[in-house]
């Protein structure tokens, strides 16, 4: 994707603010209630967020996206789309649920175990899985496999047909790993975003599923470049405690010499690059310091922990959903903004009853 090169100032006008929400409530955090109902793509708000901290929090519209950046900036998106990857299990004839944590490689299956049930019961409140131990055989999505590694809940499952089959068999039995704040089903259409390629992430990258086709043009339109790359986004809880602090897992990742070129194009005419969601982020400054400081095209496993001790060497800014102070998310936000900052924009999107999750609102972090 190439940028088109228009004059582009952006305007001092504020949105106006959102009206109040029907619907379910999230939880409390000391910073005011984040609401937890889905917000439709075309109606998310945005929390623009001043790292310097020289103005407060405001609101806007992510229709305002291109007003808000500067011609020659550039903006990377993950383009993995997310897998079905929750999927029916039996093991001696006790029904568990398998999450997938990763992609479908070569007929493995990588992902968490849980007990029998839904996603209507919160994950921690699950009942815990049958044990495994390698050789065994199970049944997942109908189909015969063997375990080929187990630790706790994370196993590792050979499937036993082939290629088309199992594609077959995912999409036909498996559903997007889900959460209890939505009773309702998703279909897997509504956890993809516009530009979805290979089938790589078991949970949604959602800091791009409000950027539709028509944000994304007007991007260009604004003088503002579009890149992707795929990074196969995880899973963001376990139900076990000691499995959610290491999250997030090592994840795998792939550049291509396009984003390469388009993010050394960027810096060289002094843009920006703002990375679409945290897994964007991983993706590009793992990439970074495996090539000693340098951004080089290929594939990789990201394992950076960023916190905010952590100095970026690629993004300037970043969209993202609403994270609150305790997730691990809210620790990489925390790498491009201080936790004050952080924190306030929290509050303000409480206060004016903007939805956290990942059907929810976002926030921009961005550098003057």
């Amino acid at each position: 994707m190439t940028a088109v090169a228009l004059d582009h100032r952006p305007s001092s006008v504020q949105a106006p603010r959102p009206p109040p929400r029907p619907g379910a409530t999230g939880s409390r955090h000391g910073l005011g209630e984040l609401r937890s109902d889905e917000v439709a793509r075309e109606k998310v708000w945005l929390v623009v967020v001043d790292p310097a901290g020289d103005h407060p929090p405001r609101l806007e519209r992510f229709a305002a996206l291109p007003r808000l950046l500067r011609a020659g900036d550039l903006v990377v998106v993950n383009d993995a789309a997310t897998l079905p990857g929750s999927l029916p299990g039996t093991a001696d004839g006790k029904d568990f649920e398998l999450r997938l944590s990763g992609p479908v490689d070569a007929g493995r299956l990588f992902g968490v175990l849980l007990g029998p049930g839904d996603h209507r019961t919160r994950t921690e409140h699950r009942a815990p899985p049958p044990r495994l131990e390698v050789g065994d055989r199970v049944i997942v999505a109908g189909m015969a496999a063997t375990v080929v590694s187990a630790a706790g809940r994370r196993v590792e499952l050979a499937v036993r047909c082939d290629a088309d089959a199992l594609w077959q068999t995912l999409y036909a039995a498996g559903a997007p790993v889900q959460y209890a704040h939505r009773s309702e089903r998703l279909p897997l259409w509504s956890v993809q975003t516009a530009y979805a390629g290979r089938p790589w992430a078991a949970e949604m990258p959602s800091a791009g599923r409000p950027l539709t086709w028509d944000t994304v043009l007007g991007l260009r339109r604004a003088g503002v470049a579009v890149a992707p790359l795929t990074h196969a986004a995880g899973l963001s809880s376990t139900g076990d405690d000691a499995l959610d602090r290491a999250l997030p897992w090592p994840e795998r990742y792939e550049i291509p010499a396009q984003t390469v070129e388009a993010v050394r194009a960027a810096r060289a005419r002094g843009g920006r690059v703002i990375a679409i969601g945290t897994t964007v982020v991983r993706a590009l400054e793992a990439a970074a310091e495996a090539g000693g400081g340098d951004l080089h095209a290929g594939s990789g496993v990201a394992a950076l922990r960023l916190d905010a001790g952590y100095r970026p060497r690629v993004v300037s800014g970043l969209v993202s959903g609403l994270h609150v102070p305790g997730e691990s998310h809210f620790e990489l936000l925390s790498a491009f903004a201080p936790a004050e900052e952080l924190r306030r924009a929290i509050a303000l999107a409480a206060q004016q009853g903007l939805s956290a999750h990942e059907l929810g609102d976002a926030c921009l972090i961005l550098p003057a």
